[in-house]
């Protein structure tokens, strides 16, 4: 069971807004700095059952001293899009559609476990558009691992942890921890149980392993070391399949972007710096 107290404190959340993509429907957007066209942009892409600012509030600051940062809910998640059915190809064109809203012409796609498959896509899909990638917790197919095991094991104990009471844990400030614990609840329950089912399907089925060696953009892969839902191995994998990626490998789990947001950072931060400064934007 992860302890509680690992997870990352919350402070001042950034806030957004709800937009309108044009033929596809509405979204909640996150915008560091919507002046910034001068700076590179990174669109980061989140998790399994997560809203975007719940995968990526811990470094959402500090990656904001790099470039312009972006985050949105994607379909089905938070307070994401909703349509008739759930799609990773969708989701890819859903950042192609962000991209056009904000007008930037070229970007980096950062994602997290479901959003480094959709960061993929993205390449596969709009590849004109995007200038690098950094795939955190990645695979490129999940053949042999049960579909249920990528949920659960994701971030089921993140769910229990969050669920324990303050005042087990001691050594910790019972009043921040609670405030803590409740807004990451509010987050997760944004989303409905059969969006993650749904969502988990689509994952269960993705398989870029057969182009996945194709991706010509500067990449970075950070690999979660002690991650119990996408094998180490297979992160690995994917890192040499890419022909020039960099690869950084940290010490924690698969849920290590909220419960160990410290350690992840520290693979996190030099991998976007690498795809930055190799980036042509």
């Amino acid at each position: 069971m992860v302890n509680l107290a690992t997870i990352a404190p919350v402070g001042t959340v950034p806030t957004g807004s709800m937009i309108e993509l044009p033929g596809r429907g509405s979204t909640y957007l996150i915008d560091s700095d919507d002046s910034a066209s001068d700076r590179p942009t990174m669109i980061l892409l989140h998790s399994l059952t997560c809203t975007g600012i719940l995968t990526w509030y811990p470094v959402f600051e500090r990656l904001s001293r790099k470039g312009r940062v972006v985050v949105f809910d994607q379909r089905w998640h938070g307070r994401g899009i909703r349509s008739p059915r759930f799609a990773l190809a969708d989701c890819a064109d859903d950042v192609a559609a962000v991209a056009d809203y904000l007008d930037v012409d070229r970007f980096v796609a950062v994602g997290y476990s479901m959003g480094s498959l959709i960061g993929q896509l993205v390449w596969k899909q709009h590849r004109d558009r995007l200038a690098g990638l950094v795939l955190c917790a990645a695979a490129s197919s999940f053949r042999g691992v049960r579909r249920e095991r990528i949920f659960m094991d994701a971030f089921g104990r993140a769910v229990g942890a969050l669920n324990l009471g303050a005042g087990a844990l001691p050594g910790v400030d019972g009043g921040a921890l609670l405030t803590d614990r409740k807004w990451a609840l509010e987050q997760f329950r944004q989303t409905r149980y059969g969006a993650m089912a749904a969502a988990t399907a689509a994952i269960g089925k993705f398989d870029s392993s057969a182009w996945v060696g194709d991706i010509d953009v500067p990449t970075s892969v950070v690999v979660t070391a002690r991650d119990r839902a996408i094998k180490p191995e297979r992160q690995r994998w994917l890192a040499r399949q890419i022909a020039g990626a960099s690869s950084y490998e940290v010490d924690c789990g698969h849920a290590s972007c909220v419960m160990e947001a410290e350690v992840f950072s520290s693979g996190l931060m030099p991998a976007c710096a690498s795809v930055l400064s190799r980036a042509r934007l």
